[in-house]
């Protein structure tokens, strides 16, 4: 019995299950993440995540190009419209703090107020069990990344996740 428990323990950490963090745990913003993950032993990932379209999601709708496909969509604001917030924000509401950040750390792995401490960081599976969404692998990434960039969007312009990934990819280095 012990042993099958086992093995359904380290089967369950394997599998990823998007997050449904924003309900279960707080989202922290960028600065609740980037402290732990700007340095060189973390693979500069701030910098990558700043670097990339996905910081400036928000500001996109606020544009005149976003104001022209939001008319004719029949949406007033795309700034404040729950569809277009869904995919160009942390938690897709208009009235939270974090929506001028974009997409950042936790549209991805999760709301990390229960996880962001150094302690709980340190053990994989204390991390998930609290909140954190990692990726067993390559398909589970791009299972995330499609639930944005698909026929859904009003500028969906094809998909090529190994070009799109290789642009933002953000593995810690090897020790």
């Amino acid at each position: 019995m012990k042993r099958t428990l086992g093995l359904l323990a380290i089967v369950a950490a394997a599998v990823v299950v998007p997050s449904t963090a924003s309900a279960q745990h707080a989202y922290v913003g960028v600065k609740g993440c980037v402290m732990c993950h700007k340095s060189e032993k973390q693979g500069q990932q701030q910098a990558i995540w700043e670097k990339s379209k996905h910081a400036g999601a928000y500001n996109t709708l606020t544009s005149p190009k976003a104001a022209e496909i939001a008319k004719a969509k029949g949406i007033a604001n795309a700034a404040e419209a729950k569809e277009c917030l869904e995919c160009h924000t942390i938690s897709g509401d208009p009235g939270a703090a974090d929506v001028k950040q974009g997409v950042q750390c936790e549209n991805c792995h999760g709301a990390g107020a229960d996880y962001k401490a150094m302690g709980v960081m340190k053990v994989k599976a204390d991390a998930q069990g609290k909140g954190l969404t990692a990726f067993a692998d390559k398909a589970a990434i791009e299972a995330m990344c499609k639930k944005c960039h698909n026929e859904k969007s009003p500028t969906n312009k094809p998909f090529n996740f190994d070009e799109r990934w290789a642009s933002i990819a953000h593995k810690k280095p090897a020790a």
